[in-house]
């Protein structure tokens, strides 16, 4: 607690609370513009902070990391366009909530939980961070392979139709991932010689043409008179939540906390898995799953608070081992070694300021978000007075700048309008866009961390059941499965 307090003594000089602040700020107006994201901005002004102490550089760049998460909702709830990847589910029922004028309500809820979120994680790596980075430790291929197994099975979960319906929407999700460059020995594969496909299809597009773009078709073939929209409460206490939906809340909020943490302690998993978790977790515990993609508050609040604590807890494995779990905390880890400094084990005995007045920012940061994002609520959801007649123009040209300035390749902007047209033609069909997201992100990394246990094993399959962690995840992923189809099952006799 000394350590702690130390940390804050040094957050709560002048200087870095304005860096904390610009941090932050920053994020929030990063995760709304859609495509841009943390990466490539924390990427560009790396260079920036080279003359800067290195605690100072650290709490601005991690502001603008979990400050993505806050931002990243305000366009996946007005416009249906995730304004950063782990976003994405909170399109599903967020936005069927401010079709319904509870725009004001969906964000609140969404700032709240990603507060309470977001500071738990933060208390979680301050008291935490020893034991969980020595789990961290025992993950290898095996382990990694059955843990993306049973969050392949949640397909089964998340999916509102048919069986064979998600299936289908998965299996497609896996052959986007496998497209670009083979994993264990780097030869094209699924290219058709196209050099775009190169390095495979980007996450950016694919989400944004998948939402974005097929919800701009949608508008389009609408009537005049569908696209009125009602307008948003006068008063600040409009935009809260009712009675109800903070007591709905409560548990989704709670659950996705605990998840997102966890989850976010795995490299490879991070916020955006622990959202698409969140989801179908509260989905399959829900007393009416009818109502999720028609604007289940649930399914905003589990998902937001999931992958704000996804994000905190990505901080452990860096801090405390020097490991990044994700692109992003790898250019954190870069900033560290730039400024001299090597996270891990030692930097609490030789550096003990930098960890703690890190961790202290996050406190701070955080508090900040909520003083930021709340009072703009209002401001926000006024973009749904604009009539849709211009609104879908507008969301046109965002979704296309935002998968532009994502790589600066044009193909990229094809690739989304073709997943546009894609992505229209399966929701008329009633397909579950979300299972196709899920698979894309998690295929890769079970096909790599299946491929190197067998190749450690020299092809024996036995080495996934060698360990204990390995072993209860395949259980896991067995009994998902099964609970899954149990229900269609009983259906089908009946």
């Amino acid at each position: 607690m000394e350590a702690l307090l130390d940390g804050f003594a040094v957050t709560l000089t002048l200087g870095n609370l304005l860096y904390c602040f610009a941090g932050v700020l920053l994020g929030t107006v990063v995760g709304i513009l859609p495509g841009l994201g943390p990466l490539t901005t924390i990427a560009i002004l790396l260079p920036i902070t080279f003359k800067m102490e290195v605690t100072s550089a650290i709490i601005m760049l991690s502001g603008i990391y979990y400050g993505v998460a806050y931002g990243g909702t305000v366009t996946s709830v007005l416009m249906r366009i995730p304004g950063e990847a782990s976003s994405v589910v909170t399109c599903l029922d967020g936005y069927e909530m401010a079709r319904r004028g509870r725009a004001g309500a969906a964000l609140g809820v969404a700032g709240l939980g990603s507060f309470v979120a977001g500071t738990v994680g933060v208390i979680g790596i301050s008291f935490l961070s020893p034991p969980l980075a020595r789990l961290v430790l025992a993950f290898g291929p095996a382990e990694y392979a059955m843990l993306m197994l049973a969050g392949l099975t949640m397909v089964t979960y998340m999916s509102s139709g048919s069986l064979a319906r998600a299936l289908l929407m998965a299996a497609f999700g896996l052959l986007l991932g496998t497209v670009g460059s083979d994993p264990m020995n780097m030869t094209p594969r699924l290219t058709f010689g196209i050099l775009a496909l190169g390095d495979g299809v980007n996450l950016v597009p694919l989400a944004i043409g998948l939402f974005g773009l097929s919800e701009v078709l949608f508008m389009a073939r609408q009537k005049a008179e569908d696209l009125k929209i009602l307008p948003p409460p006068s008063r600040l206490l409009g935009f809260l939540p009712s009675r109800d939906e903070a007591r709905r809340s409560l548990g989704p909020v709670a659950r996705g906390t605990g998840l997102g943490f966890l989850v976010g302690l795995l490299p490879g998993g991070g916020a955006t898995l622990a959202s698409f978790l969140s989801y179908g977790i509260e989905r399959k515990l829900s007393r009416h799953p009818e109502e999720f993609g028609k604007g289940a508050v649930e399914g905003v609040a589990g998902p937001e608070s999931a992958n704000n604590a996804g994000t905190a807890g990505a901080f452990v494995p860096l801090l405390c081992m020097g490991i990044p779990a994700n692109a992003i905390t790898a250019l954190l880890l870069g900033a560290f070694i730039i400024h001299g400094v090597t996270p891990g084990p030692t930097i609490l005995e030789r550096q003990p300021q930098v960890f703690w007045g890190v961790v202290a920012s996050m406190y701070v940061g955080n508090a900040m978000l909520l003083i930021l994002n709340l009072p703009l609520i209002g401001l926000f959801v006024r973009i749904l007075e604009i009539p849709r007649a211009y609104l879908a123009p507008m969301i046109l040209v965002v979704c296309l700048i935002g998968v532009y300035s994502s790589s600066n390749n044009p193909a990229d902007v094809l690739l989304a309008v073709v997943f546009g047209f894609v992505g229209y033609g399966l929701r008329r069909h009633g397909f579950d866009l979300g299972i196709v997201i899920l698979a894309y992100v998690l295929g890769p990394i079970f096909e790599r961390s299946v491929r190197q246990a067998l190749a450690i094993s020299d092809g024996d399959p036995s080495i996934f059941f060698h360990s204990y962690l390995s072993t209860a995840f395949a259980l896991v992923a067995l009994a998902l499965l099964v609970a899954g189809l149990w229900p269609r099952k009983r259906a089908a006799t009946t």
